[in-house]
């Protein structure tokens, strides 16, 4: 037998470190195996103890064992990654490190042998270093614009500061909720000049539970914003210098607190019903106030703000409060609030409410209410439990407890008189046996109700008997869309957290592309009562994998990859919806993060293309048994978040499904970037959103900017221009994209993260385009701030 000629103790040294190594890939490769997962694992490991036995006895035969393992790794490794690179980082990297010694072992053989093994071990360096290398550019990438949009051309540019159209009203601009602004000073041939004009900082402490997520809302040449407590401030657009401030001394909760925008309205402009006589209101009007800002709190109260001073409008409710708890019977702390924008519609004010997720069977209401925008009276009251109740509920009564509930924003078509509203399900949201006709019919869908008088027009489902949590977070977004045929359909276009894509007719609530109700798994040993079919929406593209296979899962590691293999193989997981059940965890894929949450989307109108931002999370969970909750474990990897269902026969513990490190198990990109042409309904490119610079993990920064794409909230601004700018990434950038190409061609460093969607505008002082964001700091992250900067072009 030949052996390699050399001092025995550093080879021993190696087989030692090579055996260590080796043999949590046996032992966890019996156990995958056993599973019926992949053998690879069990084969390569013990092939490598092996070679670790070879290098003891400096055996030459421990090169050429480790080479043959060494092809395999990689055919299978092409096999198993479709040739895409993040999938190879793991499944190659150790081998490429152990090459490379291997190579050097076989170098010490003979001088003919030297040069072999130098060679060889350069060869591998070099890859190594191009893997590296490819490591800091984006993976992934599609690009494939059509001719159209590569010719596509804005039109109705706004260039006049005093126009109507150079205001930000609703969340998405305009009540059509586009997220477009019809500006093109800003692009790009110049965007890489644009700097910081100015940032305005709130003094707000950031308390547990607290998240910036606003988009100010802009009126000629002032700015107003809300921060998570409820405090309204009011900036000169041009400058950022304080107008005023208000603040409502809310009752902050350290759960949920958020505030994502302020409403206007102005009854010179929109006369309200009060101001009519209309819907059975007196004719009278709030004299205290013209123009006003209309602001919710989490402690559940409606707030009208005269525009000019931040003072209260006395003639709105209470001396400007409205109690929105009135009609809701109990109403226990932190269980009712409101986080998101008050939709502004025909001179009404329009609020649901986030109703606190899986703590009992038993929570307030999901009513719809609106209210006149004038002196805060109740115009109407759509409760989907008791549609006979169009306002308070009679004496002694309440609103039909624990209907799903409307939190996020609203939309309205003035046209159609319409007001587009997305529902969450009901709680509990793991455990849905009590669930009534009226919730299973209104849960998870798109409601549309006449704003005159909130009755309904129609209603359509996206998720049936919704036990995922699949709320629709996201606003329903007004669009032209096209007929085909050179014309236009009046449309919704509605996104959802199952990362399914739906195009309505919103003038009935029909599909405009194409549904199919496809069976999904049905779980005999589930006790709960399931939907045989769900819609899926085929008639638009997938962003991200529909269904998760064992070869997709992922690790920074070999190590915490097969442990996501394992976790995989022992999940209950039989597809898209399938059921929690008792004491068995499962795997919902996609999680109930999204797919697409409460940002929604933008739409550039002038070339049809719409900008889509989706998360890659998976959740793991399943049910106890209530009277086995009392010092229940779970299980570890599964997370510890034991939701009490109170009243439910069991609760449910959800969690993540991640790494040991703390890293979603299944393979990059972990967030995305799409623009969606909607005249070809097809993926015009796509592309890994942010980079893991400023993520945490372990306490520490991983601080290594590379563009692996990662969750993401909020949304885009498109501009007029064809650049498009978002923030809401998990690292520190606001970012400037070419809409139609999708590449990035501009990016700034901010204090911190941001949650929140950029807003654009012209300052009536100086004519120029600001684009501004909040930052607040990204979710998941210790660092937070509560800072508003406004970017422009210099001034000449």
């Amino acid at each position: 037998m030949s052996k390699i000629q050399f001092l025995r103790w550093p080879y021993l040294a190696l087989a030692i470190a090579l055996f260590i190594a080796a043999l949590p890939l046996a032992i966890g490769g019996v156990q995958l195996a056993t599973l019926g997962g992949s053998w690879y694992y069990l084969l390569t490991g013990f092939a490598l103890v092996a070679v670790a036995g070879l290098i003891a006895l400096r055996d030459v035969r421990s090169v050429a064992l480790f080479a043959a393992i060494f092809l395999c790794t990689v055919l299978w490794s092409l096999w198993e990654a479709d040739g895409e690179f993040w999938p190879l980082v793991p499944r190659l990297a150790p081998f490429l490190v152990m090459g490379i010694i291997m190579a050097l072992i076989y170098a010490t053989l003979s001088p003919a042998r030297r040069l072999w093994g130098y060679g060889a071990a350069l060869a591998l360096a070099v890859v190594s270093g191009a893997g590296i290398a490819a490591m800091f550019v984006p993976q992934g990438v599609v690009t494939n614009p059509s001719e159209r949009l590569q010719n596509a051309e804005a039109t109705n540019v706004v260039t006049d500061p005093a126009s109507p159209d150079n205001r930000w009203t609703h969340y998405g601009r305009t009540a059509s909720s586009t997220h477009y602004a019809p500006l093109d000073q800003i692009t790009l041939d110049n965007v890489s000049s644009l700097e910081v004009a100015w940032t305005f900082q709130t003094g707000e402490s950031n308390n547990p539970g607290s998240e910036y997520q606003a988009i100010p809302t802009q009126i000629g040449d002032t700015l107003y914003m809300c921060t998570p407590h409820n405090r309204v401030f009011a900036l000169n657009a041009e400058t950022g210098e304080e107008r005023w401030s208000y603040d409502p001394q809310a009752r902050f909760s350290n759960v949920w607190d958020r505030c994502r925008g302020v409403s206007y309205f102005d009854p010179a402009e929109t006369p309200a019903p009060s101001q009519t006589g209309t819907a059975g209101i007196t004719p009278m009007g709030d004299q205290t106030c013209g123009a006003r800002i209309i602001t919710t709190t989490v402690d559940a109260r409606l707030i009208a703000l005269d525009a000019q001073t931040g003072e209260p409008c006395l003639g709105f409710g209470d001396n400007g409060i409205v109690d929105l708890t009135n009609g809701m019977g109990e109403v226990r702390a932190t269980w009712y609030w409101l986080t998101s924008q008050p939709l502004v519609a025909d001179g009404h004010v329009i609020v649901g409410g986030w109703v606190f997720d899986n703590r009992a069977i038993d929570e307030p209401s999901g009513v719809v209410r609106a209210f006149d925008a004038a002196t805060g009276e109740l115009v109407w009251a759509w409760d989907m439990g008791n549609e006979a109740t169009t306002k308070l509920p009679p004496p002694g009564e309440t609103y039909t407890r624990s209907t799903p509930n409307f939190w996020g924003t609203g939309t309205y078509d003035p046209e159609l008189g319409l007001v587009y509203l997305p529902t969450g399900n009901q709680s509990s949201d793991f455990w849905g046996e009590h669930r009534s006709d009226a919730a299973d019919q209104h849960s998870t869908a798109v409601v549309a109700l006449n704003v005159k008088t909130g009755r309904k027009a129609w209603v359509y489902q996206m998720v049936h008997h919704d036990l995922w949590d699949y709320d629709n977070a996201a606003a329903p977004t007004l669009v032209d869309f096209p007929d085909g045929n050179g014309g236009t359909i009046p449309a919704l276009i509605q996104v959802t957290k199952t990362a399914e894509t739906f195009v309505l007719d919103r003038r009935t609530g029909q599909p405009i592309t194409e549904v199919e109700e496809r069976a999904v798994p049905q779980d005999a040993t589930s006790a709960a009562r399931l939907s045989p079919t769900q819609p899926f929406s085929v008639g638009m593209p997938y962003l991200s994998p529909q269904v998760l296979e064992e070869k997709d899962m992922w690790g920074f590691t070999f190590y915490d990859q097969l442990i996501c293999r394992l976790e995989f193989k022992k999940l209950r997981y039989e597809g898209k919806y399938t059921p929690f059940v008792e004491g068995q965890p499962t795997l919902m894929w996609p999680g109930f993060w999204g797919g697409m949450n409460w940002g929604g989307v933008a739409i550039d109108e002038d070339r049809n293309i719409m900008l889509v931002n989706e998360m890659r999370n998976g959740h793991v969970g399943y049910l106890v048994k209530q009277e086995d909750v009392q010092g229940h474990d779970t299980p570890a990897g599964h997370g510890t978040n034991l939701n009490p269902q109170e009243g439910a026969p069991y609760a449910a513990v959800v969690g993540l499904f991640n790494s040991p490190l703390g890293i979603p198990c299944q393979e990059p990109p972990f967030g995305t970037i799409s623009g969606v042409d909607l005249e070809t309904q097809e993926i015009a490119w796509q592309r890994p959103l942010g980079t893991a610079q400023d993520v945490f993990l372990g306490g520490f920064r991983v601080n290594v900017p590379v563009p692996i794409g990662m969750p993401s909230l909020s949304t885009a601004v498109t501009t007029a221009s064809g650049l498009a700018f978002y923030a809401g990434t998990l690292d520190y950038y606001l970012r400037a994209w070419d809409t139609t190409t999708g590449e990035e061609v501009w990016k700034s460093r901010l204090p911190v993260g941001s949650q929140a969607a950029p807003m654009s505008y012209l300052s009536p002082e100086s004519g120029r385009q600001f684009v501004v964001v909040v930052a607040g700091g990204a979710r998941e992250n210790p660092e937070k701030g509560d800072y508003v900067i406004a970017y422009a072009l210099p001034q000449e």
